[in-house]
């Protein structure tokens, strides 16, 4: 298994254009990675397809990643993710020009977003997010995890939309305190 310096490793030597960096990058990431994409789309084959076009991303862009201190999966998981809500957002409109929704029918069964997700830190940010208001912990929620827009959000509590921008901010920099314990 690869330590975070390894990844770091890896991102800088895929910025040299180093295939075998790349590879031992997407050994040492897709499950977590895939497990983002796989929350987010809430469709399997769209979720592979996802990932695949993160590492063209990822590798496209590595030169990109600077050193910070901080978790490169951080950056790694911001592409996925990102990535991802797009094309959440991409097939919500799509379903509105009256495409049929049987086919974004999510398994119910677990599946290996659940695996990622137990094998990472899953405990430590679930014990963060039970710290944080209800409401405050669901928008995070929708926001960062479903791809609900800010506006979206406001319009479900009733609230201003600046207040949601505060209180998302709030509730990142809660999160952040408490996962850096």
């Amino acid at each position: 298994m690869s330590d975070l310096k390894d990844i770091e490793g890896y991102i800088a030597r895929c910025a040299l254009g180093d295939r075998d960096a790349f590879s031992l990058l997407y050994s040492a990431t897709s499950a977590k990675l895939f497990g983002i994409c796989l929350r987010v789309l809430g469709n399997r084959a769209e979720a592979e397809d996802a990932l695949q076009d993160v590492f063209v991303k990822i590798w496209r862009n590595a030169e990109r990643y600077q050193v910070n201190g901080l978790s490169p999966m951080t950056w790694l998981i911001t592409i996925a993710r990102n990535l991802s809500i797009d094309r959440l957002r991409a097939r919500k409109t799509a379903q509105g020009a009256g495409l049929e929704e049987a086919d974004d029918l999510a398994s119910a069964s677990p599946g290996p977003e659940a695996l990622a997700i137990a094998a990472s830190e899953r405990g430590q940010i679930v014990d963060c997010m039970a710290e944080l208001e209800a409401d405050k912990s669901d928008a995070v929620r929708r926001a960062y995890l479903m791809g609900e827009t800010y506006q979206e959000l406001a319009d479900r509590y009733s609230v201003p939309l600046n207040t949601v921008r505060t209180w998302l901010r709030r509730s990142l920099i809660k999160l952040k305190e408490c996962l850096s314990r």
